[in-house]
């Protein structure tokens, strides 16, 4: 399945999640109601997965954990947050560079409509 068509399945997930429970909770709350909608649409799906940071020659173990990562092929990163920044994006953008991988998708589920918190990221590696 290719990363346009993993996107279409995880965005149609965050839809159902947010409309079925709504903006202002924690992110963790929302990264578990998605993690849960992914896995009911059959993809391999994992949460919280540690990423090394290889620096020069030095390995640096957990530089950052992604939220959810979709098939080795898309990074999810949740925010629950007043409005997304440009440092957000960045924030993403640099992860998928660290694990190389082409793309990221970045929602904000504390927006009255999700579409307005949500951005989609591509690393052109």
């Amino acid at each position: 399945m290719t990363e346009d068509e993993l996107s279409n399945i995880i965005i149609g997930c965050a839809l159902k999640v947010h409309k079925v429970i709504g903006p202002g909770l924690l992110e963790s709350v929302y990264e578990e109601c998605l993690y849960h909608e992914i896995r009911k649409n059959n993809l391999n799906v994992s949460k919280q997965v540690p990423i090394p940071l290889f620096y020069e020659d030095v390995r640096i173990d957990c530089s950052f954990r992604a939220d959810l990562i979709v098939e080795d092929k898309v990074i999810i990163e949740i925010k629950s947050i007043k409005k997304l920044e440009d440092i957000h994006i960045a924030q993403i953008l640099s992860y998928l560079r660290i694990s190389k991988i082409k793309l990221g998708l970045l929602f904000n589920f504390n927006e009255i409509l999700l579409m307005n918190g949500f951005k989609r990221v591509v690393n052109n590696l």
